[in-house]
């Protein structure tokens, strides 16, 4: 029996793969409504590919309770925010998962931390757990780090045939833990110690919120010296060692706007490049701003009203909107007391900011500049609808009169 514990964007997909793979599984969240939906059959975000899945899962008998249950396995996939001030990462979730878990599990149980957390924060903080509740690490209860390697948009896919990394005190124990993971990963499964699977995730995305930043800091250099960054960084990217990313208006999702600070908090005065990276990064949004600004000037318009951003999500062609760049920069306009910009997002169903259309040609119409934020396909595919628009395209996609880039 195998509990996964945290029925959220990895919680699920994991629990269904492993069931859609023969494992016995119980999904668990403390969530009763969600756990009502999920009984009804009621999947909580859109993902390709999640609706087979399910399928397969239910008819191999997954269940779902509002309470953890007695197992051989927990695999835990629960949130670890960070603290914005301090910015060390916030295990509070994790810890409560642990301590619940290690309440029922019977002897020998393995406890899998699927979650993102701060290198070191097993041996700081979830041992000292199992201590106090008088058992013993490694023999009562094993622990193993398997961080996620999957992204919204193409989960089931990255599932299956990512690699992945266990970390373990035993290789015994690590390798039951890939037995279970081989059941539906097809990628490399790499064996380590705890610690260092903790490091490698964080690192992970730290490097490509480094690589974004370094494109994110180009596309300012350019626009200073008046530059087409576009051109650079495509000639640029023909060299057999170069790579540049694309600059966009910011960095979303709870992976890489979060992990990076995980290591600035834990290593300040160390981590120089990487607290330059994110500064950047969250600098973004309050840019695309400035450069709505010298568009309203150059095309003499006032009225803030007839501005429209399309995209509320972090990334193209997902309902995810977790440290959305477009949520970040509304934000922003609140503290300058800017209200009344249109919004549009053909994956956001319900109301989550003010002016939020939910028809694509009545956002269009209603509006003279718009900002595109996300490059969803549906408006790479319906560009020529902002014909006649003053558009600001952060995602390059777009090729009309009267548009503006970064």
């Amino acid at each position: 029996m195998i509990n996964v514990i945290g029925m959220g964007y990895i919680g699920l997909p994991t629990a269904l793969m492993l069931a859609a793979h023969g494992n016995e599984i119980v999904g668990s969240d403390n969530n009763i409504e969600l756990i009502e939906k999920l009984r009804e059959g009621n999947i909580p975000f859109e993902e390709k590919g999640i609706d087979e899945l399910f399928s397969q899962a239910i008819q191999n008998g997954i269940r779902f309770s509002e309470e953890k249950v007695k197992a051989d396995v927990y695999i835990i996939a629960v949130p670890t925010p960070y603290d914005e001030m301090s910015k060390k990462v916030d295990a509070s979730y994790v810890e409560r998962a642990v301590e619940e878990a290690a309440d029922i599990a019977p002897g020998g149980a393995v406890l899998v931390i699927e979650s993102t957390i701060a290198p070191g924060t097993i041996d700081a903080h979830i041992r000292q757990i199992i201590e106090n509740k008088h058992l013993i690490s490694g023999k009562d209860i094993h622990l193993v780090h398997a961080p996620e390697r999957i992204i919204p948009g193409n989960m089931i896919y990255e599932l299956r045939n990512n690699s992945r990394t266990i970390g373990a005190d035993s290789a015994e124990i690590a390798g039951k833990i890939k037995e279970i993971y081989s059941t539906f990963c097809q990628g490399e499964i790499t064996l380590t110690d705890i610690r260092t699977a903790e490091m490698t995730k964080v690192v992970e995305n730290t490097y490509r919120d480094i690589n974004i930043a370094y494109a994110n800091e180009l596309v300012k250099i350019c626009r200073a010296g008046n530059l087409n960054v576009y051109e650079i960084i495509r000639i640029a990217n023909k060299h057999p060692r170069v790579n540049i990313l694309s600059p966009g208006p910011g960095v979303g999702g709870h992976c890489i706007s979060v992990d990076p600070w995980f290591l600035v908090g834990d290593y300040p005065g160390l981590a120089n490049i990487i607290l330059a990276a994110r500064k950047i990064n969250d600098s973004m949004p309050e840019y695309v701003l400035e450069r709505i600004q010298e568009i309203m000037e150059e095309n003499q318009l006032r009225d803030i009203t007839q501005i429209g951003f399309y995209g509320l999500t972090y990334k193209e062609d997902v309902d995810d909107v977790r440290k959305s760049p477009t949520l970040q920069l509304l934000e922003c306009m609140k503290k300058h007391l800017a209200f009344g910009v249109k919004t549009y997002d053909p994956y956001v169903k319900k109301d989550i900011v003010e002016n939020q259309l939910h028809d694509f040609d009545m956002f269009v119409s209603s509006c003279k500049l718009i900002a595109i934020m996300v490059a969803h396909t549906e408006i790479k595919e319906k560009i020529e609808k902002l014909r006649g628009k003053i558009v600001l395209d952060t995602k390059n996609i777009c090729s009309l009169e009267n548009t503006y880039k970064l």
